[in-house]
C-alpha cells in the first residue's frame, strides 16, 4: 500500500481539480450524463421561452442551480480523495516506524 497507491490518488486528485475548474468556468465536460440531460432540458425551456418572447430567468437559474450541484459533487469528491490521501499516508508512515523500531540495530 505505499507509494503506488498514493500516486494514484495523486493523479485522482489533480483530474477531478482540472474538473471542478471547468464547472466553474460553465464548460459541460466534467458534468454526468443526468447533469447535462438536465442542462440541456433547462437550455431548450429558455430557448422556448425566448421564442414565445418571455422571460429566461427559471432556465437560467435552473442551469445555474445544475452547475452548483456538479461544483459541489466534485468539491466533495475532492475532499473525499484528500482524507484518504492523508490516511495513506499516516499508515505508510506508521509501518515504516514499526519497521524501524523492530530490527536488532
Amino acid at each position: 500500500m505505499g507509494n503506488a497507491d498514493i500516486r494514484r490518488l495523486d493523479k485522482e486528485i489533480q483530474r477531478t481539480t482540472k474538473k471542478l475548474e471547468a464547472v466553474r468556468r460553465g464548460e459541460w465536460w466534467p458534468l454526468t450524463s443526468r447533469e447535462r440531460l438536465a442542462m440541456t432540458r433547462a437550455m431548450a425551456g429558455g430557448a422556448r421561452s425566448v421564442h414565445r418572447g418571455r422571460s429566461t430567468i427559471g432556465a437560467e437559474n435552473r442551469m445555474d442551480s445544475i452547475g452548483s450541484a456538479a461544483e459541489m459533487r466534485l468539491n466533495a469528491e475532492l475532499t473525499a480523495l484528500h482524507g484518504e490521501r492523508q490516511r495513506l499516508i499516516t499508515e505508510a508512515a506508521r509501518a515504516k516506524a514499526a519497521k524501524k523500531s523492530s530490527g536488532w540495530w
